[in-house]
């Protein structure tokens, strides 16, 4: 049952439970963007929620712009929206939720490779998206000083970079 409805969200009570779902869309595609110099590409921006910048992977809404969308055509969108970057490939890595005692939001994860920089990326509607080209050998160090900046780090970037690494290693 629908208690608050929102622009973007729900805010939802089935049998007690209170959870957020999110409206007009099918979930959220998370790109692991490898560049041919083995570099993976993060973005940071500002998230009110947290009153914080925030390092993450780039990613977005599925079916927002369209409801006949997939994942990897959103993928796709939103890699070249958000870093300026077009994949010449792209694989389905695994689906599931986000935060399932919390919304109702499904995530995907999708693998980017042979990149081509078509843009500046950075985003659309004022998003004022910053694009970080990290090497994968440096990352830990990368990531260690922007904590030290107090920038906040999405912990799915730490899966992501355990699993590029395991594609150079292999």
């Amino acid at each position: 049952m629908i208690v608050q409805s929102g622009k973007f969200l729900d805010f939802c009570i089935i049998e007690g439970w209170e959870y957020a779902a999110r409206k007009n869309c099918t979930g959220a595609a998370v790109i692991i963007a490898i560049t041919p110099m083995n570099h993976i590409l993060l973005v940071e921006q500002f998230r009110p929620p947290v009153q914080s910048n925030v390092i993450e992977l780039p990613a977005g809404l599925i079916g927002d712009q369209s409801s006949q969308e997939s994942v990897l055509q959103a993928a796709h969108r939103e890699l070249l929206e958000e870093t300026g970057f077009r994949a010449g490939s792209m694989k389905h890595l695994v689906g599931g939720p986000i935060s399932a005692g919390m919304t109702s939001e499904q995530i995907h994860f999708v693998l980017a490779k042979d990149l081509v920089k078509e843009g500046e990326g950075g985003g659309v509607d004022g998003e004022e998206i910053q694009v970080h080209q990290v090497p994968i050998y440096e990352f830990e160090h990368w990531i260690q000083a922007k904590q030290r900046e107090k920038v906040q780090v999405d912990p799915k970037i730490f899966m992501a970079y355990w699993y590029a690494k395991l594609q150079l290693e292999s």
